[in-house]
């Protein structure tokens, strides 16, 4: 679906946005032009250090920021596809800057929004997070926002041959700012800080993240939002699997935590179907056939009352697994501490 295309990912120089220019260089290299789009030219600058232009003839630089429509709208000249990546995440930050997470992670949606309809742009993924489902913090109001818009954006796209969704999944393992390597620094002081011994959340590699994104790109209709099938983990298995012997303390949770994270409510169950391997989470306003579109995928309207969290889920990381996908996805170089 990529040869001969042109495609932007917003916040291109994060961690998702790395390693989707990555796989799509390594796996679609008959694609016409991939735009990085970011505000940071220093993490370009680095980027393009990793993947000089003189190997990657397909590859531009775009630094501009998703609060800017007119620049928004430049970048998307000629651009098929959209991937839109880039949002304020770090939950402390937000709460103290709260009007500077709207901008970003709402008026910058809606500007993405905008600008694909008035340029060629023919599909849009948008990124989102467990932290939207039920929100507690503003982060996860703003993304939960950030969803509305982009599903709703299908209603007013007139007759272009034009796509919005989302995509929804949980944690993104060793991501920065995340418990992994958070826990694999505070180890060397000799001491793990622990939320709550409870805590429980989702896992998804980098790798399936951007996975389950081009899955999305191949099979969407406009409007959904889909969730991956992805395995919890406990916070206290993840202590065991980077330090087992360290002396940890419980620190109490953090304020805008859950103890276990949602990607489904049980009001969003009304409204969702099952698939083998994802759900997706329907337009409130139907856009299309949902039989057909059910029977299409072999998939299953939710039954009532279902709910998908971290803490009720079936699939759960041993802490052999957390040790395996470190050394896999995180740091090839990891060995779990055993010193007591």
């Amino acid at each position: 679906m990529f040869t001969g295309k042109s495609v932007l990912v917003t916040g291109g120089t994060g961690s998702f946005g790395r390693k989707f220019v990555e796989t799509i260089l390594n796996d679609h290299p008959d694609i016409e032009r991939l735009v990085v789009f970011s505000r940071d030219e220093l993490k370009q600058f680095e980027m393009s250090q990793v993947f000089p232009d003189t190997r990657y003839r397909q590859l531009r630089y775009f630094i501009g920021d998703v609060r800017d429509k007119e620049r928004l709208r430049r970048a998307f000249e000629g651009v098929d596809i959209v991937v839109h990546a880039a949002a304020l995440k770090q939950i402390p930050a937000c709460e103290y800057n709260p009007f500077e997470a709207i901008k970003t992670n709402i008026l910058g949606a809606q500007n993405v929004i905008e600008a694909a309809i008035e340029s060629d742009v023919r599909q849009v993924v948008a990124l989102s997070t467990d932290k939207a489902a039920a929100p507690i913090n503003l982060y996860g109001a703003t993304k939960l926002c950030s969803d509305k818009l982009f599903v709703a954006a299908n209603n007013f796209r007139g007759k272009r041959d034009l796509k919005f969704s989302v995509v929804r999944y949980g944690n993104v393992m060793g991501s920065r700012g995340s418990v992994i390597p958070l826990f694999i620094k505070k180890r060397q002081d000799g001491l793990l800080p622990i939320t709550d011994e409870r805590m429980t959340r989702f896992n998804i590699t980098l790798k399936d993240g951007v996975n389950l994104v081009i899955f999305a790109l191949q099979n969407m209709w406009g409007g959904e939002i889909f969730v991956p099938k992805i395995p919890s983990y406990r916070i206290v298995d993840v202590a065991d699997a980077i330090a087992p012997g360290v002396r940890r303390e419980i620190v109490g949770i953090r304020p805008g935590e859950k103890l276990h994270e949602e990607m489904i409510t049980e009001t969003d169950s009304l409204n969702t179907v099952e698939f083998a391997n994802y759900f997706v989470i329907l337009p409130s306003l139907p856009l299309w056939d949902v039989g057909r579109f059910i029977t299409n995928f072999s998939g299953k309207l939710c039954s009532e009352g279902f709910k998908y969290n971290s803490g009720n889920n079936t699939d759960w990381l041993s802490v052999e697994d957390i040790c395996k996908l470190i050394k896999s996805d995180v740091d090839p170089g990891f060995a779990p501490n055993m010193e007591s």
